[in-house]
């Protein structure tokens, strides 16, 4: 396998500077919600949190459906609703094992992206993205038509998408062998995608395979302040208690399909803290509060130790900060 694209020693000052950052507080949280107590939910795994003027709209794997919460405060997030807003059907491409949902306000248009696999073949062979499009103005509301499935070079897990450069962008986890690497394709419009798919990040690292297996999976892309480019991603096992969170970046103005200037942080960003009794952070989504000025993490947890990967994983949230340079300073978990 060739490496040889990836230098690791640009991000190593992000991961120093972990070290410095004092972690966020509940009276901080004052721009997504106040009193912030993590866990936000008692369970939640691969959460998704997206705000939309004043409101946040959160979902999560629930396995068997797709279900929306809104609020105006995090804090009480366990008091919203779950609206479930699509059921999957008996038979065909998307009908089991429907998992990491993510809501996209694209222009004037939302989209869940969404894994699923076929009716009777609950395998990785047979796993794939699939899209549904929304045109209400409530996510909640309205009508969600089926785009159907992403037409990826590889079945795979864990899609999203980001707009960068003026061209829009899908991400998503293959699988590639034993291993499951990360991709990214142009995409002609929501649901369709165009042109050749890249591998950006392989599962070469000895933290990014735990557990028994390489994977890489769960990426997610983050803006920075200065025009750089990073994307998030889970690496080993969600079964490990060393599954955790890693990063790429790339430089402004960079051909995010080019693998080459892609660079991996050469440890996790966001790993377990025993002192605080939380394992297994992964499958993080990133969303701003306080009218855009603050950028904020959520990500999924086990309280404890050999927890594997349930629905016991439970969503938290904490404040992202930005050093002078513009890259990103992430807190211990708490």
């Amino acid at each position: 396998m060739n490496v040889s694209w990836i230098r690791p020693l640009a991000l190593v000052a992000i991961v120093n500077l972990i070290a410095l950052e004092m972690p966020t507080t509940a009276v901080e949280a004052r721009g997504a919600a106040s009193a912030i107590s993590n866990p936000l939910l008692p369970s939640g795994p691969d959460p998704w949190i997206v705000r939309q003027g004043d409101t946040y709209f959160y979902m999560n794997t629930l396995g068997d459906r797709l279900a929306i919460r809104k609020t105006k405060n995090l804090a009480r997030l366990a008091d919203a609703a779950e609206i479930t807003v699509w059921t999957p059907p008996a038979i065909g491409p998307n009908a089991q094992s429907i998992w990491a949902p993510e809501l996209h306000r694209i222009g004037d248009t939302w989209y869940i992206y969404y894994t699923a696999a076929e009716s009777g073949h609950d395998d990785d062979a047979h796993r794939g993205i699939f899209v549904l499009e929304n045109t209400g103005l409530d996510p909640t509301r309205g009508t969600w038509i089926d785009r159907g499935r992403l037409k990826t070079a590889h079945s795979g897990i864990d899609g999203t998408t980001f707009s960068y450069g003026g061209k829009r962008y899908f991400v998503y986890s293959p699988y590639v062998g034993a291993d499951s690497d990360l991709a990214i394709v142009e995409m002609a419009n929501p649901w369709t995608l165009v042109g050749a798919e890249s591998i950006i990040a392989r599962p070469d690292q000895d933290w990014e395979r735990r557990g028994g297996r390489q994977i890489l999976e769960g990426p997610e892309f983050l803006a920075g302040p200065k025009g750089d480019l990073f994307l998030s991603y889970s690496a080993s096992a969600c079964w490990s208690d060393d599954y955790a969170i890693g990063l790429l970046s790339a430089l402004r103005g960079s051909d995010p399909l080019d693998p080459a200037v892609w660079s991996k942080a050469v440890r996790p960003v966001v790993a377990k803290a025993p002192a605080a009794n939380i394992y297994a952070p992964g499958h993080n989504g990133f969303f701003t509060a306080a009218g855009g000025r603050e950028t904020w993490i959520v990500y999924h947890a086990n309280d404890a130790p050999d927890m594997k990967c349930t629905a016991r994983r439970a969503p938290r949230i904490q404040r992202v900060r930005w050093s002078a340079r513009g890259t990103p300073i992430f807190a211990p978990p708490r």
